[in-house]
């Protein structure tokens, strides 16, 4: 049989979750955690990447992260809307069209993914060994 939680175990849930918070929004390492907690969501660093070289439509997105189904890409654009790193641009039809670009917050994300880049090109063992030259450039 399932059990309801009764208004104890709901004030335990909800001290727990604010302790969490707390945690999260104190913690040494706070930016850190909530940097990570957005950008390391699969496919969210790749598509900033892919948004870095300009605007683009949701299908040239989806053929620019090879893999991300639509709701997924669907989501994480949503959600980078909503945390102001991606602008969303309805351009009237007909065909209606939408596109998506990096706001001045997400710009400055660069120097950053490029540091990134340089450490795992430098650290992660992977695509140096299985990609030619000619692809990683």
């Amino acid at each position: 049989m399932l059990e309801v939680p009764d208004n104890q175990d709901k004030a335990l849930l909800a001290a727990d979750a604010e302790s969490e918070r707390h945690a999260l929004c104190t913690a040494p390492d706070a930016a850190v955690l909530r940097v990570f907690g957005l950008l390391g969501k699969r496919w969210t660093g790749v598509l900033i990447a892919a948004l870095m070289g300009g605007p683009g439509h949701f299908t040239e997105l989806r053929r620019a992260v090879p893999g991300i189904s639509e709701r997924m890409l669907s989501d994480r654009l949503t959600e980078l809307a909503n945390e102001g790193l991606v602008s969303r641009h309805v351009q009237e039809g007909p065909p209606l069209r939408v596109s998506y670009r990096l706001t001045a917050a997400g710009r400055e994300l660069r120097p950053a993914l490029q540091e990134l880049t340089r450490w795992a090109e430098a650290h992660l063992e992977d695509a140096a060994g299985k990609c030619p030259a000619e692809f990683r450039d």
